[in-house]
């Protein structure tokens, strides 16, 4: 038997706008394409911009689903261009950018500029428990076990899809997400930050943090690195709800 020549026609209805430019009404652009095997939305919207449009605006850096600043709204839900099979999708697809984020221009949001801000409000790195580092000294041993657990929450990428899914982010403004509960959780559980409870509460103990989040879920389901979001917001609210 002969394999199958049929080629999939894509349609890639793109949402365009560039805030530079208020003056052009936001609108739906459609461009189509032939599908290749093993293609991606980046392999699509790449392929757009080099051979069809030039003006299109898309972020992406590692290819690999590291660098999470292909972050989009494929199909009306947050993801990964890089690590999104066209082949996985109808032949209509839909791209919006993330919400929430400042909008640069078409697909591409400034998430980092949100991030960073998120990072220095929660203080989000290690307090060493001692004021002087001690070059000469090893470093604190860490359970094997903890040592994972702990590394398992740095695997977040800070892509903004947990953000832009989230139904408490839409609504508040000051909401931290699930990308800084995760970052609250993970200190938490370091041994080597001095922080106590007290302290943690004063950072996410109210509706701007844990109190705030409405367990919609779909920061869980959506993560592209498919992170313990929920049971780690769980685990935080039980811990803030007994400094309350």
């Amino acid at each position: 038997m002969t394999a199958s020549t049929d080629v999939r026609r894509l349609r890639i209805h793109v949402l365009r706008y560039n805030p530079a430019e208020p003056e052009k009404a936001a609108r739906i652009q459609t461009y189509e394409l032939d599908e290749a095997e093993g293609m991606t939305l980046f392999i699509v919207l790449s392929e757009l911009r080099e051979k069809h449009d030039p003006s299109l605006q898309f972020d992406f850096v590692c290819r690999a689903g590291v660098c999470g600043s292909c972050g989009m709204v494929v199909n009306g839900q947050p993801g990964l261009a890089c690590r999104t099979l066209t082949a996985e999708l109808p032949a209509d697809i839909t791209l919006a950018p993330l919400p929430t984020f400042e909008l640069i221009g078409d697909l591409s949001v400034n998430t980092g500029k949100w991030m960073r801000e998120m990072t220095e409000r929660l203080e989000a790195w290690v307090h060493a428990k001692q004021q002087e580092v001690d070059l000469r000294r090893h470093e604190e041993h860490m359970d094997p076990d903890l040592a994972d657990e702990v590394y398992e929450l740095d695997r977040c990428i800070e892509c903004g899809c947990c953000v832009a899914a989230c139904g408490t982010a839409h609504m508040r403004t000051d909401f931290v997400g699930a990308v800084g509960l995760n970052k609250v959780a993970r200190f938490s559980l370091d041994p080597r930050d001095g922080r106590t409870d007290a302290d943690m509460y004063e950072l996410v103990g109210n509706d701007d943090g844990v109190f705030g989040c409405m367990s919609l879920l779909a920061c869980n389901d959506l993560c592209p690195k498919e992170l313990p979001l929920q049971s780690q917001i769980a685990y935080l609210r039980r811990r803030m709800a007994k400094q309350a």
